[in-house]
């Protein structure tokens, strides 16, 4: 049976709950644990499917086809748990399900209230697959005194009542800010974080302090005494330059040890943090850098393509080298030649989105990566803009466009070589969509196998022939345009079980320029880099030694 973390933070949001959670699991791990990490969102939105990037970051998207919080592919990237759609869970969510028991005479006609039913319901997600681990981790999002959350901490309190003393513990992160003007670390954002917390029945058996700096033992001395906790539990979570040293710099603080000490475990398991150690070396020793061009219509704010740059720190990890990804508005080449911009770059890669605007800017920036023969990665729109700007130089279809912006101007303009997907097989299942259907939970989500074609670069950077990729997309290349593209040197290389889906694209006799329909980023790690980035960035370290 599982015993329960609960991560909370307090004074602002965006301290990193998420790292901190994932960093804990990954030192637990260390320790030989099993962990499962959750995520309980309290915004009203079902799930960020809907949400624009701008809003939450990236929508992050696990093998079972659910959409969820980037800090699932935090969870991920640090202890390889493969997240599942049980892993999260939001507000909306919560009521949704309340509200359907409810029409359904489930509640046998009781007044339906916040408590005990919506603190019952998130008290039932929480117990889900509780016999299959050994640590449980569950970070609330939000800060504590925010409205939306009180039904999750009311519904935490009320769990750790309900379990054996000493099976749930409460961690929480919150700010000492730096007053450069007195010279000092203030604790009072702390102490008054706390008190709210207590307030609702919860008391702190952990705090994470983020600093600039170590904490003095003075001020954590008054944390301790202020906030009630031992003075070994407060951490200090320091600023990094990694955050692949986060399981390193909190196991030197002492994290790890304070939460076998709250759950009383002893003797303590001895960690094994080689693991961490050899990707720390590696991110702190590189041997050379690279230069990445990412073209994408996101790119005011990082966390919209947050996998895609994990990824690509991790394959310069597994080849030794810094990767230093800039990021380009591809609206910019809509308006103006984009050689002067991707000249110098070591490799071009264009990232998935949804809608027209920026498309046209990708498409150039496809054009310059095949006929200057720089390394290109495409990963979902990317794949279909490459697609589409063969077909119009090489294919001799110089209106090939894609069914997505005719359906946004309501007219017809464009030969469409990519077309809405209104079928295909899930299992043994057939899956149909309309494209009138809802917006949210109604594209080709989750895991789905591929079939490589033998002595393809692609099979070669598998080195298999069959795999297995995470997808979300609802518009899908049309394999009618295989025969005329493939004649002028773009393989389709890589196809659905049934042959009747692209799933991946490659240019002949070119360096190295793939496009894929799923998204390889989500599957990344730092100690298990994904194959084709990889093997994208060794391509342009390739490039990088010959500039």
């Amino acid at each position: 049976m599982a015993r329960f973390i609960f991560i909370t933070g307090g004074v602002v949001s965006s301290l990193g709950k998420g790292l901190a959670s994932a960093a804990l699991g990954a030192l637990l791990q260390a320790r030989g644990f099993t962990v499962r990490l959750r995520k309980l969102d309290p915004y009203l939105n079902v799930d960020p499917g809907t949400m624009s990037p701008f809003e939450h970051g990236e929508v992050f998207v696990t093998d079972d086809g659910a959409e969820t919080d980037l800090d699932l592919g935090h969870y991920e990237r640090f202890t390889g748990v493969a997240a599942r759609a049980t892993d999260s869970v939001s507000s909306g969510r919560i009521y949704s399900n309340v509200l359907e028991k409810e029409r359904r005479g489930d509640y046998l006609g009781k007044t339906i209230q916040v408590i005990p039913h919506v603190t019952n319901e998130i008290k039932d997600f929480i117990r889900i697959g509780e016999d299959e681990t050994d640590f449980m981790l569950c970070e609330i999002g939000g800060t504590v005194g925010d409205i939306e959350g009180l039904p999750f901490f009311e519904a935490i309190r009320q769990f750790a009542q309900e379990k054996p003393r000493g099976d749930c513990i409460f961690m929480h992160l919150t700010l000492l800010p730096f007053i450069k003007a007195s010279g000092e670390l203030k604790t009072k954002p702390t102490q008054h974080s706390v008190k709210e917390l207590r307030s609702i029945g919860l008391a702190p058996d952990i705090l994470v302090c983020r600093s600039e700096g170590p904490i003095p033992e003075k001020e954590r001395e008054k944390l301790a005494l202020f906030c009630n906790v031992r003075p070994d539990a407060v951490i200090a979570a320091q600023d990094l330059s990694s955050i692949y040293d986060a399981p390193l710099a909190y196991h030197r603080e002492g994290l790890d040890q304070a939460v076998l000490d709250a759950f009383r475990i002893s003797p303590a398991p001895r960690p094994d943090l080689s693991v961490w150690e050899d990707v720390s070396d590696r991110i702190h020793n590189p041997e050379g850098e690279v230069r990445v061009a990412i073209v994408g219509k996101y790119t005011q704010l990082e966390d919209a393509y947050k996998s895609i740059a994990e990824a690509l720190t991790h394959g310069g990890i597994a080849n030794r080298v810094k990767v230093r990804p800039e990021w380009i508005d591809a609206e910019i080449f809509e308006r103006e030649d984009p050689a002067p911009y991707l000249e110098g770059f070591h490799a071009i890669l264009v990232p998935g989105g949804f809608g027209e605007r920026g498309t046209e800017g990708k498409i150039r920036a496809a054009e310059f990566a095949r006929t200057r023969q720089v390394p290109y990665l495409g990963i979902c729109l990317g794949m279909q803009m490459a697609v589409i700007e063969a077909a119009r130089n090489l294919a001799d279809l110089p209106t090939a466009g894609s069914e997505e912006f005719d359906h946004e101007a309501g007219a017809k303009r464009f030969e469409p070589v990519v077309y809405h997907l209104k079928e295909w097989v899930k299992g043994n299942a057939k899956v149909t969509r309309k494209k009138t259907d809802d917006k949210g939970g109604t594209m080709r989500l989750g895991a789905y196998d591929a079939v490589l074609k033998e002595g393809s670069r692609v099979a070669e950077v598998y080195g298999n022939t069959a795999i297995e990729e995470r997808h979300r997309h609802r518009y899908e290349v049309d394999i009618k345009y295989r025969e005329a593209l493939e004649g002028q040197g773009l393989v389709f290389s890589g196809m659905s079980p049934d042959g009747r889906l692209p799933e991946i694209v490659e240019v002949k006799d070119h360096p190295w320029f793939i496009g894929v329909q799923f998204h390889p980023e989500l599957k990344s790690k730092p100690f298990a880099p994904h194959p084709l980035f990889r093997d994208f960035v060794r391509a342009a370290k390739e490039v990088s030694r010959l500039v």
